[in-house]
């Protein structure tokens, strides 16, 4: 089984022209072109599972379309996505801002979801997605490291009563370094799919580790890669696994 996990950019690109006429005006121009060449991406490395972190659900950007649900058609996946902020927050009344989200893709039918939010941060979603043999938790967590380690404990508590196998992936943001996640990977038990710490942002020239693809012991990581692809500022990060209960199912 395949999961992969892209933080996209809402597929505003990266490069000279992301920061032209003034800095940052790509999260301002029409992201169709960048969106067909991730989907083109996709479809050659045949992922059974997406997380999808920075989607564009209906914005001017995409003239009012949404990116997870345009991939999920032409991938044929099942798909579920939402607003990081939170309706009730001040991002989540903001227009474009509130079009900002995350989402999960699968091949496989989703038994059912659920969008929990953090306390603290700007980005506060968590999707949990329920599918036959496994249980996928989607994150982008916070830039300031205090409300890090808040989401850390909250979502430590989310997944401790899970009977099933889990994977927890997402975009930590640990700007401080990895062993952030010691304390939560030692009381959840998770394991790194990235054994060697290989770094994904920026996509250009990697130097930081900030996505994670994290899993619970019953999961066998079989090939982890994390591919030269320059469709956003992250790159994408590829995990195959097996493990006992999703082959019985």
């Amino acid at each position: 089984m395949r999961f992969l996990l892209y933080n996209i950019r809402y597929c505003t690109g990266i490069g000279p022209r992301f920061h032209l006429p003034v800095p940052y005006a790509g999260y301002l121009k029409r992201s169709t072109g960048i969106l067909d060449e991730i989907i083109g991406f996709l479809e050659q490395v045949r992922p059974d599972i997406i997380g999808l972190v920075e989607v564009d659900n209906g914005s001017f950007r995409t003239r009012r379309l949404c990116q997870a649900e345009q991939i999920a058609h032409r991938l044929g996946h099942y798909h579920v996505v939402e607003s990081k902020y939170g309706a009730g927050s001040v991002a989540g009344k903001v227009p474009l801002l509130n079009r900002q989200g995350n989402a999960v893709l699968s091949r496989f039918p989703i038994v059912e979801h659920r969008f929990h939010y953090f306390e603290q941060g700007v980005k506060r979603l968590v999707i949990e997605v329920r599918l036959a043999a496994l249980t996928v938790f989607l994150v982008h967590l916070s830039l300031t490291y205090r409300n890090r380690q808040y989401q850390l404990e909250r979502l430590y508590r989310l997944i401790h009563g899970v009977e099933r196998p889990v994977i927890v992936a997402g975009d930590f943001n640990v700007l401080w370094g990895d062993r952030e996640l010691d304390l939560f990977l030692g009381a959840t038990g998770l394991i790194n799919a990235n054994r060697e710490g290989q770094p994904s942002h920026p996509s250009r020239s990697p130097k930081r580790q900030l996505d994670f693809i994290l899993h619970s012991p019953e999961i066998k990581v079989t090939d982890f890669q994390i591919p030269h692809v320059l469709y956003s500022d992250h790159a994408p990060l590829i995990c195959d696994f097996e493990s006992p209960s999703l082959q019985a199912s």
